[in-house]
């Protein structure tokens, strides 16, 4: 990012943002609330800021478009302002880990808020650019495209899964909210897609800048459910070859299809392209293909070994 997108930062009553003409602008918002999308008993504040920046990351990456500025604002209780006898204050964890993943994607903390609130809540506002229009869709699918995801998928739910048997075998839950239980050095590694997901920011500017992608859109809220949001999009129907599936070593099949937060890339790209088996480090799998929606027919299906089948969206959704 050059260092001169950020003409004012921190300190004004506004953020002054300085972009070619050649760009589009890219802003997306995401919320974190204590209980609903971490807990502070069992996440480590670091991985709390890192999965608030995490987010907001995944949402450009989806687009194609390069970070430019973010934007925090903060609600917390006094206690995690304060620091302890023992220890920093909850809020240094926390900024040390959303600094440190900003930073490896080049991306300044432009500017915020903070305010006392009963319950934690973290707002992080993400400015990016892409070149007109170039920025990925996800309403570009057409029937015959094939289906392609980043990474592996079902890791964060197995981590989360494993994060409350931890908590039940220390005989922690429920524990007082000031009280955090302590992951075994052990199981950091294990843990790692949940805690310290990587948004594949680099990935998602290459298909942009390649225009090899038809649609895209990141897994957040679980496969089966993103892709249910892109088919719908583009007016299409999808299918999954669940033996194709990039299972993360140590989740199940049902995590990879619903689990969230894996903040991998999914998207679709015509059968004549050359998708690359990996993209900046990253492995790309073809995992199914794009049919036409008849009306009547499943919008999503999943080929297995007992033939083909229904594929319901069991992925996350508000209010759901």
């Amino acid at each position: 990012m050059p260092a001169g997108s950020v003409k004012l930062g921190i300190g004004d009553d506004c953020a002054l943002l300085r972009l070619s003409s050649a760009e589009e602008l890219a802003v997306t918002t995401d919320l974190s609330i204590d209980g609903r999308h971490f807990r502070l008993d069992w996440h480590p504040p670091d991985a709390i800021g890192h999965r608030t920046l995490a987010r907001g990351l995944s949402d450009l990456a989806a687009m194609g478009a390069r970070p430019v500025a973010a934007f925090l604002s903060l609600g917390l209780p006094s206690s995690l302002v304060q620091k302890a006898k023992a220890r920093r204050a909850w809020i240094d964890g926390f900024l040390i880990g959303l600094v440190k993943l900003a930073e490896s994607h080049q991306v300044p903390l432009a500017g915020g808020d903070l305010a006392e609130s009963p319950v934690a809540v973290a707002d992080i506002v993400l400015i990016g650019a892409v070149p007109r229009g170039k920025a990925l869709l996800r309403s570009g699918a057409q029937p015959g495209d094939l289906l392609y995801v980043s990474g592996s998928l079902g890791g964060s739910a197995a981590g989360l899964t494993l994060l409350e048997e931890i908590a039940i075998e220390l005989q922690q839950t429920p524990i007082p909210r000031s009280r955090r239980i302590r992951i075994p050095a052990s199981l950091r590694a294990a843990l790692a897609p949940h805690l310290y997901p990587a948004p594949r920011i680099a990935q998602g500017l290459w298909l942009s800048s390649r225009s090899m992608a038809t649609a895209a859109i990141d897994i957040s809220d679980g496969l089966s459910t993103d892709l249910a949001h892109l088919c719908r999009a583009s007016r299409v129907a999808g299918e999954i070859d669940a033996a194709a599936l990039p299972i993360h070593p140590g989740a199940t099949r049902a995590q990879a299809l619903h689990g969230g937060e894996d903040y991998e890339l999914l998207f679709a790209a015509p059968a004549s392209a050359r998708v690359p088996r990996s993209i900046a480090g990253v492995p790309i799998t073809r995992i199914g293909r794009v049919l036409p929606r008849p009306s009547g027919k499943p919008l999503l299906t999943l080929l297995t070994e007992r033939g083909t089948l229904p594929l319901e969206s069991r992925g996350w959704e508000h209010f759901s």
